[in-house]
């Protein structure tokens, strides 16, 4: 019996292979489990929300200009309640600066 394609392109060998030879932790639980898509749900509905539904593209090309616009936006403009307001990249760049002075008094 095949399994179907979404699940198993995710969990094949050549899929989980290249993302342990790149270090990427691998985290897949059960079937049925929403907790763990929930992040990634909420950013497709922001996405879906304040980006594609409010443009017409005419080509995959300007979509893809778009889009990449748009999580530029998100990551580095965008105020998150979940971080005080602050954007995703703002607080990530201060938590690696303040590791990096940590380990230099170390």
């Amino acid at each position: 019996m095949r399994r179907p394609v979404e699940s198993a392109q995710f969990t094949s060998f050549a899929w989980t292979d290249r993302l342990k030879r790149v270090g990427t932790r691998i985290s897949m639980d059960g079937k049925g489990r929403c907790i763990d898509n929930i992040f990634i749900e909420r950013l497709w509905r922001s996405l879906k929300h304040e980006c594609v539904s409010l443009h017409a593209w005419e080509t995959g090309s300007q979509a893809k200009v778009g889009i990449g616009r748009w999580i530029t936006f998100y990551n580095h403009h965008r105020p998150h309640t979940a971080h005080g307001g602050q954007p995703p990249a703002a607080v990530y760049f201060n938590h690696i600066e303040t590791d990096q002075q940590v380990q230099a008094v170390a």
